[in-house]
């Protein structure tokens, strides 16, 4: 199974928690990079240390999670191999894998309960790229790079 990268701010560590333990249950290594408490916290200080690991392959895909999911995804996606996606339904989580080989699955803590985000993150998981015409519309993502 693959190594995962976990993320979030307080908002989001209850949350983490449960998905940590469902997705060691499942078989996956995770890489939990805190918070580790309900203690108001800084999304960027747990964001930027995943996203730097999915960068350099030692995680292959990242969970992640705030409040509202917003704050950590824009950090996240100032990275420029990291492709990070909001997800609020497991439709969306399974998109955003099919059509943008998202490697991070984001979501807004405060808004869903944690049978959806199980929903979520097993969509997110179970899809695979479908590569195609995607693949030049994600080339085109990095800042700087002509495709």
């Amino acid at each position: 199974m693959e190594k995962i990268a976990m993320a979030c701010d307080h908002a989001g560590y209850e949350l983490k928690e449960t998905l940590k333990n469902y997705l060691i249950e499942k078989g996956y290594e995770v890489k939990d990079f805190g918070t580790n408490s309900t203690d108001s916290c800084d999304y960027p200080d747990y964001a930027h240390p995943a996203a730097e690991a999915i960068e350099k392959g030692e995680c292959a895909f990242g969970i992640c999670m705030c409040g509202s999911g917003n704050g950590i995804n824009m950090t996240l996606n100032h990275h420029q191999g990291i492709r990070s996606a909001l997800c609020w339904l497991p439709e969306i989580a399974s998109l955003a894998r099919q059509h943008n080989n998202a490697n991070v699955c984001v979501l807004p803590a405060r808004f869903i309960s944690e049978a959806e985000a199980k929903a979520i993150v097993d969509a997110y998981l179970d899809a695979e790229f479908e590569g195609g015409r995607h693949i030049r519309r994600i080339d085109k993502i990095p800042v700087g790079v002509i495709a």
